[in-house]
């Protein structure tokens, strides 16, 4: 025998999933409890960014984060705190350290409870197309599940690795405050940082090579967001160019250009919070006789199935949607198929997700930049969350709704909504649109007072031509 084809010695299984992230687990134990006999392949910890690295921990910090902002505009509500509020890293760390634990922990017992499912732990490497490798064990199924996640990248600035660079992941392990945090990227977790550190009580500066913060969104929002974050007291450099850093450990210094002409900015600490990649350079994916794109997803068809038969990609892999939410979805998409031979399809969802600054920005479907881009006529509704009784009781005003409805059809395109409970509210309008509703049937909806969503049908009754 050759060495890709399986020995004696080659561990036989029905199903190899390699990554434990938010796709891996449950679709290895979906199989496992009908009746197949699976490995999970994780190099790390189970659960993924999601849970170590991303969801869990960087919400717990907002929450931390929130407590301390509120604690210290207490007398806004007419409460008043004595002495100065202060936080304690070290302790902030630890409930976020307890939290994740939890969470991984509950995850490994329950893999480690259900019968015909081995958690393998090693790096898995593929020698064959339905073979792999970890630590010199060699696996070998008819079908294999590819969940191996995404990891930070830094940008390439000239200079940038003779400093300490944190991730988001790295960020997250500091038990002292940073004295002044440069934040590279103003995109989703460049933004939530930001926000976080500043409410802890750190200096902070977001350098952005983009001409405003969040780019792909309609300019509207951008400058609203910017706007929250700068009242809070964070520096914003856009349109950043030609960077150069230098330092050393404690120190940071980045000389750069923006419209306004050369700037400089020292901080003691760099966050780097420019994008991500997929982590598929070291699976061994030439021994399958699958390639990445130029960026280094692995293709797959609406049904997550790559050009290999018997192999799937799923979750940050595949280029379909880097979110928890969409790793999961992809997830009961293979297992429609593979168990119950259903036809289920990325094409049945539809694009959304949030960005938790405080209050949340929460998006789906379409903007209107990208509306107005494909000619296509849409009526357009926005309120502003000064309109919010719920809002105003509360004393968070900051943001506004926008929906975006078909004008024929009078079924929702897409929406963005920014302030107080925003990432809830948008499930109402999210349901609409997957449904195939017309906006009037939201309309008509008896809501309960006091809430943000009895707003909704206020903010269809403002929908007007988009113009331009």
């Amino acid at each position: 025998m050759s060495h890709a084809e399986a020995t004696a010695a080659d561990t036989a299984l029905d199903a190899i999933v390699i990554g434990g992230g938010q796709a891996g687990p449950f679709l290895a134990a979906r199989l496992a409890q009908a009746g197949r006999r699976v490995a999970i392949v994780e190099r790390r910890r189970l659960g993924g960014t999601c849970v170590n690295d991303g969801c869990m921990p960087t919400k717990t910090l907002v929450a931390s984060a929130r407590a301390a902002h509120v604690a210290r505009r207490a007398a806004h509500w007419g409460v008043h705190v004595e002495g100065a509020v202060t936080v304690d890293m070290a302790a902030v760390k630890a409930r976020k350290d307890a939290v994740v634990a939890q969470s991984v922990d509950n995850l490994e017992k329950w893999l480690g409870s259900l019968p015909g499912l081995r958690l393998v732990r090693g790096h898995a490497r593929f020698v064959a197309p339905k073979v792999v490798e970890v630590d010199g064990e060699r696996l070998t199924a008819p079908q294999v599940f590819i969940n191996t996640g995404g990891r930070p990248v830094r940008p390439a600035w000239p200079g940038i690795d003779t400093v300490p660079v944190l991730t988001n992941e790295t960020v997250m392990e500091l038990e002292t405050l940073p004295a002044h945090l440069v934040v590279a990227g103003g995109s989703y977790i460049g933004l939530e940082f930001a926000q976080v550190y500043r409410r802890f009580g750190a200096e902070v500066t977001v350098l952005e090579v983009a001409e405003r913060v969040i780019a792909r969104e309609d300019p509207e929002i951008s400058r609203e967001v910017q706007a929250m974050l700068e009242e809070e007291g964070i520096t914003f450099h856009l349109g950043v160019r030609d960077v150069q850093v230098r330092g050393e450990a404690g120190r940071v210094e980045l000389a750069f250009h923006t419209a306004a002409g050369a700037q400089r900015v020292r901080g003691s600490h760099l966050l780097a919070a420019v994008g991500r990649r997929p982590n598929t350079d070291d699976l061994g994916l030439a021994a399958t006789g699958l390639a990445t794109d130029a960026r280094g997803f692995i293709p797959v068809d609406d049904e997550l199935r790559t050009a290999v038969e018997g192999i799937w990609a799923l979750g940050d892999v595949n280029g379909r949607g880097a979110f928890t939410h969409t790793s999961y979805h992809d997830h009961e998409i293979v297992a429609a198929r593979v168990l119950d031979g259903a036809a289920r399809s990325t094409r049945e969802r539809v694009p959304a997700y949030a960005l938790f600054v405080d209050p949340p920005l929460a998006r789906f479907g379409a903007s209107e930049a990208e509306l107005r881009a494909a000619g296509r006529p849409a009526l357009v509704g926005t309120l502003p969350m000064s309109r919010v009784g719920r809002a105003r009781e509360r004393g968070e005003t900051r943001g506004f709704m926008k929906v975006l409805v078909d004008p024929a059809s009078e079924r929702i395109l897409g929406a963005a909504l920014l302030g107080i409970e925003a990432d809830e509210v948008i499930h109402e309008l999210l349901l609409a649109m997957q449904a195939g509703l017309s906006y009037r049937q939201v309309q008509r909806l008896v809501h309960i007072h006091p809430t943000v969503s009895e707003l909704l049908p206020t903010l269809f009754g403002a929908l007007e031509p988009m113009r331009g």
